[in-house]
């Protein structure tokens, strides 16, 4: 009797775990459609490129990006919380946005958004879009680091994108190192409409 008790918990358990998973998957897919309407706008000035008024702020969506050779598609929110994470790309708030220069880093979970990353390769280029720009970067670099390895963080004089992501990609639990990609600007094109 307790064995077919505890079978038909793990059952449950199981189903619950299957739904919760299918759910959060939709919800942010979902989530992605709504948020790609409000992609900010950012405007010239004098040749540079700055965003108009504040920083963005926590939760904000403040770009897509994408990997057209790996079929990645997602947009890149403000902040790299759990809440965060789960609905797309993180950018690390201490780290410049892409139209300031530097050393931009974005993060994603292995297993959802970044996913594909498994497959990168150098050369390949990744798009960084917002309503009126886009941005083109050419992997450079790509290597495996402990959790510790915060040097990758650090600021660079070109402008530069950092991926991060929990490493191996097939590993089952909390992954003990990280996977970097570094890619080098290559182009920046703004998308405002033809008068």
């Amino acid at each position: 009797m307790i064995r077919r008790l505890i079978a038909v918990l793990f059952v449950v358990v199981g189903f619950a775990v299957i739904a919760g998973a299918g759910f959060a998957l939709f919800w942010s897919d979902e989530l992605q459609r709504i948020y790609v309407p409000s992609l900010p706008s950012i405007e010239r000035h004098s040749g540079d490129i700055r965003a108009p008024g504040p920083e963005a702020q926590d939760g904000q969506p403040i770009g897509l990006i994408e990997i057209p050779r790996l079929g990645l598609s997602s947009v890149v929110l403000e902040g790299d919380d759990t809440a965060a994470l789960l609905l797309g790309v993180g950018h690390l708030s201490d780290t410049p946005l892409p139209w300031h220069g530097g050393n931009t880093v974005f993060a994603a979970h292995r297993d959802t958004f970044f996913r594909p990353l498994a497959h990168i390769r150098k050369n390949d280029v990744i798009r960084f879009s917002t309503a009126d720009a886009s941005f083109d970067y050419v992997v450079t670099e790509l290597k495996v680091v402990e959790p510790t390895a915060v040097e990758v963080l650090e600021p660079t004089s070109a402008a530069t994108l950092t991926l991060i992501t929990c490493f191996p990609f097939d590993f089952i639990g909390l992954a003990p190192q990280r996977f970097i990609v570094k890619a080098a600007r290559r182009s920046s094109t703004s998308l405002e409409p033809e008068a």
